[in-house]
């Protein structure tokens, strides 16, 4: 599979929402672009006009007529619910709400410290693929805890995974026998499992739900030099020790099944396709930390990436967010 590059953003610090496209940002499965700005506590939906439909959160930044106020802290995920609403998690206050942005409504979902998160991470709705709860239901991880829970459409717990002490399996093991090691990321694959970046065991696991196993999708469990064209299952990813998130940063998936992972101490995106094969799609290696992309390159292989975040792909597009303001579009070519 060969891509290019479609479109490079170079964010001024002030405006980190131009154009539509932003860091912490997210596609909904109708195409809806909802926006997230961590360290400011607010969310929002952009339309393909690039105009707010709605805020929420904490701050008010004066954008949009309709703006929802409610106390979240470090918005970290978004996934959109059958009925409209939205279920967003806040990493500050360790708790996902419901939003209601037609009735200008929210309410807590679940209060994830009291059921004993250590910290919230993502959570993500599974309904859209069918599943054995009605309705469906969410899976939410915490970061530090080493855990991944599903819970209920009311927000209850129905099952956990992980000890809450890091671990690590080679082999495929199951839920009840799951250890993890700092998630920084939760996905749900186009077949409904669960994929997981499991990011200080250098490694992407898979949550097979309906066998109810956790198997190793890439990595050994050691950091190591990001290598193309290897199985996935001996590939490394990078390692900075001295940082407080070690490990690779970000994961999304396209319709296909293939697996995108955001080697963010190697500076690169390297893509595992069904065949399990990985191979570098993005990013030349050595990064240049302040350095800022050239809108007019052409290959993928050229950029500079320092500190890749929050992936997200969309309609044959990979978004690629570096915490330095960029951010880069990539398009899949046929």
């Amino acid at each position: 599979m060969q891509w290019r590059i479609k479109r490079i953003f170079n964010f001024p610090p002030e405006e980190p929402w131009a154009r539509g496209y932003v860091n912490f940002g997210f596609h909904g499965g109708s195409g809806a672009h909802y926006f997230l700005h961590y360290n400011e506590h607010w969310l929002g939906q952009l339309t393909a006009e690039d105009e707010w439909l709605w805020t929420a959160g904490a701050v008010n930044k004066g954008l949009s007529r309709v703006h929802i106020s409610f106390d979240i802290k470090h918005p970290h995920y978004i996934t959109e619910l059958p009925d409209g609403s939205l279920l967003v998690s806040s990493n500050g206050t360790n708790q996902i709400f419901r939003l209601r942005p037609a009735q200008r409504g929210v309410e807590l979902f679940a209060d994830t410290g009291r059921l004993g998160f250590r910290d919230i991470g993502n959570c993500v709705y599974d309904g859209v693929h069918g599943t054995a709860s009605p309705g469906g239901s969410v899976w939410a991880h915490e970061i530090e805890g080493c855990r991944v829970w599903q819970l209920d459409l009311a927000g209850r717990p129905l099952r956990v995974l992980g000890s809450g002490q890091p671990g690590f399996q080679r082999e495929t093991v199951s839920f009840e026998e799951a250890r993890f090691n700092w998630i920084y990321d939760l996905r749900l694959g186009p077949e409904g499992d669960l994929y997981v970046l499991d990011s200080r065991n250098y490694c992407v696991r898979r949550i097979q739900v309906s066998r109810g196993v956790v198997s190793l999708v890439a990595g050994t469990g050691e950091p190591g030099p990001a290598i193309s064209g290897v199985p996935a299952l001996e590939a490394t990813f990078g390692s900075d020790p001295s940082a407080r998130f070690d490990g690779p940063f970000a994961l999304s998936l396209d319709e296909a099944g293939n697996v995108f992972v955001g080697d963010t101490y190697n500076h690169v995106v390297r893509m595992i396709d069904p065949a399990g094969i990985i191979s570098t799609i993005a990013g030349k290696g050595a990064a240049e930390p302040g350095a800022r992309n050239n809108p007019a390159e052409n290959n993928p292989l050229n950029l500079n990436l320092p500190l890749i975040c929050s992936m997200d792909y969309h309609d044959g597009c990979l978004f690629i967010p570096d915490w330095s303001d960029d951010l880069i579009v990539l398009e899949k070519q046929n």
